[in-house]
């Protein structure tokens, strides 16, 4: 089977982006997330790469215990996809871009602001030969306003968002999350609007152009609790593990050593969570007696409850609060959190074959579609594709041009990657 195509049995239910071509010119995380995205729902799509260099996720984040070849950063986010290597500074390679713009449904793009349409990529002048192209920039802070021209990381989004400011104890320094939180969703957003833009062509025949911050993201994701700055002007404050209007809700440490987080979530749960943990007397009690006493109580009832949970070990912990019905979970670790039994139950950890790197496994898409849980490729090599692109897409197949003169060159870097040279 070709690296480039899906088993036989597969083709007969085509997955619901099947014979969207999309030209992919993103890099690092927020825009190739949102690209992978639509190719883990069918879209064909291109990654256009830099040949000597490409994305430069191929050549940071090495692991330990890996090798100086492995691509994990890069993986991580360019699964099911094929990679064209393209200089787009050099006139020839930019016009077979700007070719493959000319055919593309979607072309998604996460240069600076501005950098797109000086290479001739930007969306006037791509919808004016291709009416029908969605076009999406994802950009820290959009395409207008002051902070345009601003760089933008994850970190630099968790802090100007205000999420950081929530996250920590009270009485330590904000911090961040322990994971590329607004990369992620902005991709998720920018998928998001494009799946409904095309729904939107198939009525009217006509692009749009979407303009994705990742600022706007990430205050979008914490909308849901903003209630008490937007309505009452109150900055929420950090409280650590805790919730700050549910009592008791925290992590608490077994005898066993492990860490649990528990929530009670409303008074119908206090009293299963008095039966959870043998303490009756606490239902009884009418400093706890409902939500608001509990809050108003939180140090004394959150101390009570921890030494209750070092009395006993996680098994028996795990027993009682899943009889009562308890919301809990052990805190995994990362590897602990990929090999849970639920988790190998849905299949949503990938075992590819990558052909430098051997196994490989990822995380895959995080849904279930008519029982689909297995249709996607290994991510691709720099270059790999560009004869197949040219060929699929524009229906080229002559030798000698400059855009496959960059693929020569690709492969000789490619073939050096994979020596270790």
């Amino acid at each position: 089977m070709s690296r480039t195509s899906l088993p036989d049995g597969d083709k007969a239910t085509p997955k619901p982006l099947a014979g969207i071509k999309v030209l992919d010119l993103t890099r690092v995380i927020a825009g190739p997330y949102c690209t992978m995205m639509l190719a883990d729902m069918g879209a064909d799509v291109v990654k256009l790469e830099e040949p000597l260099k490409g994305d430069e996720l191929r050549w940071v984040g090495r692991y330990r215990g890996r090798g100086p070849h492995d691509e994990d950063y890069f993986n991580a986010s360019n699964r099911s996809k094929r990679s064209i290597g393209l200089n787009l500074k050099n006139p020839e390679d930019n016009r077979v871009a700007l070719d493959l713009a000319g055919v593309a449904d979607i072309v998604v793009e996460n240069f600076s602001p501005g950098v797109a349409a000086r290479l001739g990529l930007g969306w006037e002048s791509l919808s004016a030969g291709n009416p029908g192209l969605i076009y999406c920039s994802i950009s820290g802070f959009g395409q207008t306003g002051p902070y345009r021209s601003r760089l933008a990381l994850d970190p630099i989004i968790q802090a100007v968002s205000g999420v950081m400011s929530v996250t920590g104890n009270a009485d330590e320094p904000p911090m961040q999350i322990g994971a590329p939180l607004s990369d992620v969703v902005a991709g998720m957003f920018g998928a998001y609007s494009i799946v409904a833009a095309l729904n939107g062509r198939t009525m009217t025949g006509k692009g749009r152009y979407i303009d994705i911050s990742m600022q706007d993201a990430m205050l979008a994701v914490l909308g849901p609790r903003m209630g008490e700055a937007l309505q009452a002007g109150l900055n929420p404050q950090r409280h650590g593990n805790e919730n700050p209007m549910r009592v008791p809700a925290n992590s608490y440490k077994t005898r066993s050593g492990d860490y649990i987080a528990i929530i009670v979530q409303n008074d119908n749960h206090w009293q299963s969570f008095c039966n959870a943990i043998d303490r009756n007397d606490l239902f009884a009690d009418p400093e706890f007696k409902s939500m608001t006493d509990r809050v108003s109580h939180r140090r004394h009832l959150d101390e009570i409850v921890g030494m209750e949970f070092l009395a006993r070990d996680t098994a028996e912990w795990e027993s009682r609060l899943a009889a009562n019905r308890i919301p809990y979970a052990i805190v995994n670790t990362y590897l602990e959190a990929v090999d849970d039994i639920q988790v190998r139950h849905r299949k949503l950890i990938k075992d590819l074959m990558h052909p430098v790197s051997g196994p490989i496994r990822v995380v895959g898409a995080p849904w279930i579609m008519d029982g689909d849980t297995d249709r996607i490729l290994p991510p691709p090599l720099l270059g790999e594709h560009t004869d197949d692109v040219l060929r699929d897409w524009l229906g080229r197949n002559e030798p000698g041009t400059r855009a496959l003169a960059s693929k020569s060159r690709s492969t000789e870097t490619r073939q050096q990657h994979q020596k270790g040279d």
